[in-house]
């Protein structure tokens, strides 16, 4: 997913720029979903700041079911168009959820979750609330170090602190993102979290998600591009409309 911070980083006592992402736009005519696709299985997108003020009505027109909003990152960093785009797709009729983008390596996983619930990654059982997601991949700001400097066993201590804080703050679980090679290298392919934790797996260069980390036996959400008809990356949800309403609602 897009790093979109603007501002100034603190890393061992020195300054340093954050590295900007390319902005990813709509590509108008885009394929709605890869090849392949049941049509049951509802469309939808993830976004930041790239995208700024985002046209949620064109968006619920061009298929969006569903759009998950970049809230925080780390402690110190909020996605200052989160309101606009969080209650704008609400209001367009779009299911909507908030995703933090997890640097393990600057706070502990408690920290950065209380941080992320207090700016937009709360959730309540309304049916048009997604559980709260951590985005958890490569080190954006050191290519490398792809683990942020943690060994296996502290990434996974990571991130149980940052899922327990969630669940007592919100009452869910989150819902994890990472790619598969990610969590082999960083977590040692851990089984841990797969019974309690939704997958939002990343794969953008196949027809199917293909293997997926860490015991998971199916997926809940895929990004399988990186743009497309739909501002920001593209996602499915695994199931029907209707039993995307009711993993929204808890149920």
């Amino acid at each position: 997913m897009a790093r979109d911070r603007t501002h100034l980083r603190r890393r061992a006592g020195a300054l340093a720029a954050a590295a900007a992402a390319l902005v990813l736009t709509c590509a108008a005519g885009a394929s709605a979903g890869p090849p392949g696709r049941p049509a049951s299985r509802p469309g939808g997108h993830d976004v930041s700041s790239h995208q700024r003020r985002v046209n949620w009505p064109a968006a619920q027109a061009g298929g969006a079911r569903f759009v998950y909003v970049k809230a925080t990152e780390s402690t110190h960093y909020h996605n200052p168009y989160f309101h606009q785009q969080y209650d704008g797709a609400r209001d367009a009729g779009l299911i909507r959820g908030a995703y933090h983008f997890a640097l393990p390596d600057e706070s502990s996983g408690a920290r950065q979750a209380r941080y992320f619930v207090e700016h937009g990654g709360d959730w309540r059982a309304d049916g048009w609330t997604l559980p709260p997601a951590l985005d958890i991949e490569y080190d954006p700001y050191r290519a490398r170090d792809k683990c942020y400097g943690l060994s296996e066993r502290r990434m996974t201590a990571w991130i149980w602190s940052f899922s327990d804080e969630v669940l007592r703050e919100t009452g869910r679980r989150p819902v994890i993102y990472t790619t598969d090679q990610w969590w082999r290298l960083c977590t040692g392919d851990s089984h841990a979290f797969a019974s309690r934790h939704p997958l939002w797996v990343a794969r953008h260069d196949a027809s199917e998600p293909g293997s997926l980390p860490g015991g998971w036996r199916h997926w809940t959400f895929w990004q399988y591009a990186t743009s497309g008809r739909l501002p920001g990356d593209q996602n499915l949800f695994r199931g029907t409309f209707g039993r995307l309403r009711a993993f929204a609602a808890g149920w």
